[in-house]
C-alpha cells in the first residue's frame, strides 16, 4: 500500500485484513488495514477506520473511510461483533 492514507504502525488494530469493493458493476476482492481510536487527549468520538490496498484496487482511487461513533455506538458495535464471532467459533470447532 504505497500510497496509504492511514498511519500504519504497532498500534493499528489490524494492519492486514480481507477485504471486497463492491460495487453496482465490479466486485474486487484486496487486503485492508482497520483500526479503531479515539484521541488522546479529550476524545470525543470513537474512530473506526479503514483502507483498502490500492495497489490491487482499479476501481476506486485511494480512500480511507472513517465513522465516528459515540461511545454507546462503539459499544453496540463491539457487541455484535462479539456475537457474531461466537458464533463463527462454534460453527468452526462442529
Amino acid at each position: 500500500m504505497a500510497d496509504r492514507l492511514m498511519k500504519v504502525n504497532a498500534y493499528t488494530t489490524l494492519d492486514l485484513v480481507d477485504a471486497v469493493a463492491k460495487g453496482a458493476d465490479f466486485e474486487d476482492e484486496t487486503f485492508a488495514v482497520t483500526n479503531a481510536t479515539s484521541d488522546k487527549e479529550n476524545p470525543d468520538c470513537v474512530r473506526l477506520q479503514f483502507e483498502l490496498d490500492n495497489m490491487t484496487e482499479e476501481y476506486l482511487p485511494a480512500h480511507m473511510e472513517e465513522l465516528e461513533l459515540t461511545s454507546e455506538q462503539a459499544r453496540t458495535l463491539a457487541a455484535d461483533l462479539e456475537k457474531h464471532a461466537d458464533r463463527v467459533e462454534q460453527a468452526t470447532e462442529e
